[in-house]
């Protein structure tokens, strides 16, 4: 099994495929995944020559069920020894979610002379949660709630969740796909309850806004206008304002899961922006 041991004795496991001297995709993946959430993504691009990366967060699929570091610093971190471990230069992150956040802060913090773009889709970033001077976001009742489901029947909490609004399965006239349901309750029942109940607060409360700031490189940011996890008045349309060198591209009535509903559409955009 390919994993690395950090400085704080966490072991993080990760996926390497392809040439080792193809340019490197580094995948992040969202709350409360793995990387396996990416397959469709990775085997797209492993077919296009490139060289692609997908670590499992700590506490999250294969990686250690650790008891704390459940937080956006010691996520972009882990990343980072990952990346350092591989010798990645040149890379291209992509962040999903909760791991948009973490890409735009290993970038802004790690990243510096190996990376070449960014790109954020249905990512949390700047912040998610409502406050004074973030006034368009959700109450934290509604991150309260999450916790409350996830600590009442994480199991059930899951299949609900996937089963209706991650990928917009709860719409009208949209059949749930049941292996998607499966295949995303597979994952989350792999991790750690108290990691995925702690990363409720990182996703939610972390503010990303200077990150954002820091990145110079060019970056996609990529959003349905449907999602119904991450809104997109409040994420995408605000970090593509705040970053250097960003290209906002939207997508009408796409999900938040929609690099598994709509993989037809969204890895063509993105191999185009990698090589644009």
């Amino acid at each position: 099994m390919n994993a690395i041991t950090i400085k704080d004795g966490t072991q993080i496991y990760y996926k390497d495929w392809g040439p080792k001297d193809a340019q490197p995709i580094v995948f992040h993946h969202g709350w409360p995944l793995s990387g396996d959430d990416w397959d469709a993504q990775m085997l797209y691009f492993l077919d296009k020559g490139f060289r692609v990366i997908a670590h499992d967060r700590r506490g999250h699929g294969r990686s250690a069920q650790v008891s704390d570091g459940h937080d956006m610093d010691h996520y972009a971190a882990d990343a980072a020894t990952v990346v350092d471990h591989l010798d990645l230069g040149n890379a291209v992150h992509i962040g999903h979610s909760t791991g948009g956040g973490e890409a735009a802060r290993y970038v802004a913090r790690h990243g510096k002379g190996r990376v070449a773009k960014l790109i954020l889709i249905g990512a949390v970033p700047p912040i998610m949660v409502n406050t004074p001077a973030n006034p368009g976001g959700l109450p934290v009742e509604v991150f309260d709630g999450l916790r409350k489901s996830l600590a009442g029947n994480r199991a059930q909490f899951y299949l609900d969740f996937a089963g209706g609004p991650f990928y917009g399965f709860n719409r009208p006239g949209v059949t749930p796909v049941a292996g998607v349901v499966q295949n995303w309750w597979r994952q989350a029942m792999l991790g750690s309850a108290k990691a995925q109940y702690d990363g409720i607060k990182a996703f939610s409360e972390t503010d990303f806004t200077e990150d954002l700031k820091a990145i110079d490189v060019p970056t996609l940011v990529m959003h349905g206008d449907d999602d119904q996890i991450v809104p997109i008045a409040d994420s995408a349309v605000l970090s593509a304002k705040i970053l250097k060198y960003s290209t906002l591209k939207t997508y009408e009535k796409f999900p938040h899961g929609m690099c598994t509903t709509h993989a037809e559409t969204v890895n063509p955009d993105l191999l185009a922006f990698i090589k644009s």
